[in-house]
């Protein structure tokens, strides 16, 4: 997949001092074209993170009372009730979960150290629309320390820990969300967000591109003070790029999901870990043996069939793309359709971005237990709203876990409603969303502070040098010690020593 549209030229962006100086400034910010090579995905921008059924209600802390936390009058120690969590007393209890998070976010704590003098990011407000998790709210804490305003909502229903939004809306975050929202919390949370009086954004980060697309649906007049987006999912850049060619994009966008750190660590190193970690939670299942198709074979799913793999798992693959399925065939997967293995996998998993992977048909087919969930950011992998018909019993299980009953007494698993599992169903390693965090407040304070002209109203990569900056910045943590090019070898080379290392059409 090409990185940039190959032009060469001067870069317009500036590196502060309070980052590494690096001796050539010459590297282009690469504007991805709008036409590209990539997967065809059928999703449209009325499409959100709640397209199918949801009986998130049912997904509730049973510890904690029903009540809605739209109909709860709570306010914060200092008086503030800007905000709406679960319940704001475990703020205590999130805060621990933060500080523990940011012993693992090498990168931002860095970032944090180096810029807040600076504060690049003084008279930014911020409305943001991501998981909250104590790893996001060591981001938007950063982002506070260098001076943005913030108000946040969730991108999913289910990934939402409460105590931490309690702990962002007693350190006066403006925190809308909560875990087991339903469909109409969800808009209202991001509603209440946006449209406050005598507060307008002027950036947006977003996560699958449901806050982007409430904006343009609701307020569109509010772009006129936008200065960017930042996106990094490839269901939200998606949408991105279906504006910039319909022409209805009204501000620049950086595509950090594109990345190279981000592809790399977040979709493929994080999904290893957190796709083993999700379902052992939800089915305590063994893996040895157990027959398992990965639907997509992108970044996330290479990371989920090596985890399985490695676990003695045998796994098949399916793909549309074929230098991906060429990849799983050299990795040691056996390329079938989905069709062809349906009736004797023990675990269907999707991560392809697109939807309807998994149809009805498919469904009717599985044997009985067969375990079904979804890798991928949207839930319209899994054709969830074909199962609440009549015939067919739904039992639920625990939390996240639901029985799916035929009227012959075969049964499915389904997981977090075919919604994404490692988020909603278990956690993700910290350290790995500490690079897409830092990948994400770099995109943030160079939209910020870029001047009027420099981006056009389309979808930007980052440069590869902010790619290797970010990398850079977690290796102390593995006392990792980079070995430097002499004069000699840059110039037989043709590098600069202090990078950029690889073309802009490097694939790692």
């Amino acid at each position: 997949m090409e990185n940039g549209d190959g032009n060469e030229g001067a870069s317009a962006f500036h590196m502060p001092e309070w980052m590494i100086q690096f001796a050539d400034q010459k590297q282009e910010f690469n504007k991805r074209p709008t036409k590209i090579g990539r997967r065809s995905l059928s999703r449209s921008i009325s499409q959100s993170s709640t397209d199918s059924y949801s009986s998130a209600a049912s997904y509730t802390d049973s510890s904690d009372d029903e009540t809605s936390p739209r109909d709860k009058q709570q306010k914060n120690s200092k008086g503030n009730s800007d905000f709406c969590v679960k319940n704001i007393k475990q703020a205590e209890f999130g805060r621990r979960e933060i500080e523990i998070a940011e012993q693992e976010m090498p990168a931002l704590m860095a970032l944090r150290k180096r810029a807040q003098g600076e504060k690049p990011l003084a008279g930014a407000k911020i409305v943001g629309c991501t998981h909250i998790t104590a790893q996001t709210a060591v981001l938007m804490e950063t982002l506070g320390a260098l001076g943005a305003q913030c108000r946040w909502a969730a991108c999913n229903i289910y990934s939402t820990l409460n105590e931490v939004a309690a702990a962002l809306a007693e350190s006066g975050f403006p925190v809308f969300a909560w875990k087991g929202e339903s469909e109409d919390d969800f808009w209202w949370c991001i509603d209440r967000c946006v449209n406050v009086e005598g507060w307008q954004p002027n950036m947006i980060l977003d996560d699958g591109g449901d806050l982007t697309h409430w904006i343009y649906k609701k307020y569109p007049n509010m772009f006129k003070k936008i200065k960017g987006i930042v996106e990094e999912s490839v269901t939200g850049v998606h949408r991105l790029y279906q504006l910039s060619k319909a022409g209805k994009l009204c501000v620049p966008a950086m595509n950090v999901n594109d990345s190279v750190t981000k592809q790399k660590f977040d979709n493929l190193y994080c999904c290893r870990e957190s796709i083993l970690d999700g379902l052992k939670r939800t089915t305590d299942m063994m893996f040895g043996g157990k027959q398992v198709v990965v639907c997509g074979y992108g970044e996330v799913g290479k990371g989920c069939c090596a985890a399985l793999k490695a676990m003695g798992s045998i796994v098949y693959v399916t793909e549309i793309d074929p230098i991906c399925a060429l990849q799983a065939c050299m990795d040691g997967f056996r390329l079938v359709k989905l069709n062809e293995v349906i009736r004797q996998v023990d675990i269907v998993i999707t991560c392809t971005g697109n939807k309807n992977v998994v149809t009805r048909e498919h469904l009717d087919r599985m044997k009985n237990s067969c375990i079904v969930c979804n890798m991928g950011h949207s839930n319209t992998e899994i054709d969830v709203a074909s199962l609440r018909t009549p015939e067919l019993t739904w039992e639920r299980v625990r939390s996240q876990v639901d029985h799916v009953i035929w009227p012959d007494g075969k049964r499915i698993v389904l997981l977090a409603e075919g919604r994404l599992l490692n988020l909603s169903c278990s956690t993700v390693p910290t350290f790995v969303l500490s690079i897409t965090a830092t990948t994400q407040a770099l995109a943030l304070i160079e939209l910020y502070n870029a001047p009027e002209g420099r981006y056009k109203q389309d979808v930007y990569l980052l440069p590869k040098k902010m790619d290797e900056y970010v990398a850079s910045l977690h290796l102390p943590t593995f006392d990792a010690h980079l070995t430097e090019l002499t004069d000699e070898q840059a110039k037989y080379l043709g590098l600069n020593k202090n990078g950029p290392f690889k073309p802009n059409y490097y694939r790692y």
